[in-house]
């Protein structure tokens, strides 16, 4: 996606929207990835909220505004899912708990992952960022990412083969 000419967030609102609307389904998906059972909608409003409390910060010198943007969307859903740790109830656990009869579940797979790993997983594979977007959001380096994305799929190999029966 190419970036407008603009080093700054646009200052007013008009601009500001028009600025943001092709990032939101983005953020849309990546907060719902990263904090399941907390309404997205809400997520990406506060996201936006805060985004544009802070456009002064936004320089593109130093990444694209989708990143910054997900980054933003990244820090809300962390937030909210400390906030909504839901209580775990029994049937919660149950339906958790695979059986050996399943077919692949890649949901199941990416929820063992630690969480810098999920993000990262989540970021590239799921929302469509690309290595430079991932490290932006995630705060790291590229060469971090990659690494990250290669242990992530060490991981999830062994969870994620078909197996003959």
């Amino acid at each position: 996606m190419l970036e407008p000419p603009s080093v700054k967030a646009p200052s007013s609102a008009d601009g500001f929207a028009e600025w943001v609307r092709p990032h939101l389904a983005g953020m849309h998906r990546l907060i719902a990835r990263l904090a399941p059972g907390v309404d997205a909608d809400d997520l990406v409003q506060e996201a936006l909220v805060r985004a544009w409390r802070k456009r002064g910060q936004y320089d593109a010198h130093r990444g694209t505004a989708a990143a910054w943007l997900l980054a933003i969307a990244a820090d809300q859903a962390r937030q909210a899912r400390r906030r909504h740790r839901p209580s775990t109830h029994i049937a919660d656990v149950s339906a958790r708990v695979r059986s050996t009869d399943d077919v692949i579940d890649v949901e199941f797979a990416v929820a063992t992952l630690p969480p810098r790993q999920r993000l990262a997983i989540d970021c590239y594979y799921f929302v469509g960022l690309s290595v430079i977007e991932t490290a932006a959001v995630m705060g790291c380096s590229e060469g971090t990412v990659k690494s990250t994305l290669s242990d992530a799929r060490h991981r999830l190999r062994p969870l994620l083969e078909v197996r003959d029966a």
